[in-house]
């Protein structure tokens, strides 16, 4: 059975798409800790970290640090936050937010219900940040 996450990537399920390659993609999750809150996610169905394949956790993080190094130009804060949970959806996914405190760890603080319009420009300026730094190639329109 498929993952939330495969629906997805797969386009069945409508997403903020932020970056797509040939084995990772990275979406604003619906459930923000703050502005920029981005999910890293393998294509290939897998649902903890320990079972991923070294070189796939190795892409994994290298998105996620080039995720997190266009937040802080996209979204001015003191750090970026990087957190592999996994109890939501069994499909393995690595958070990645701009963060100015430990307050903005707390799942249980996360935005239920985010102003669309306000997503949409998130990911628009995360999008910017990241063709900025040279991804374009990786960097879907929408």
């Amino acid at each position: 059975m498929s993952t939330l996450f495969s629906k997805i990537i797969d386009g069945e399920i409508p997403a903020r798409f932020v970056w797509q390659d040939d084995d990772v993609v990275a979406f604003l999750t619906i459930g923000p800790l703050t502005d920029g809150h981005t999910l890293v996610v393998p294509r290939q169905e897998i649902d903890e970290w320990v079972e991923a394949p070294n070189d796939l956790l190795l892409k994994l993080t290298s998105v996620a640090q080039t995720i997190g190094q266009a937040q802080r130009e996209a979204f001015p804060c003191e750090r970026i936050g990087l957190t592999i949970v996994g109890f939501e959806i069994p499909h393995l996914h690595i958070h990645v937010w701009p963060t100015n405190s430990m307050a903005d760890f707390d799942f249980s603080r996360a935005e239920q219900n985010p102003d669309p319009d306000r997503m949409d420009q998130n990911a628009g300026k995360l999008r910017a940040a990241l063709r900025d730094a040279g991804h374009s190639a990786t960097v879907p329109d929408a």
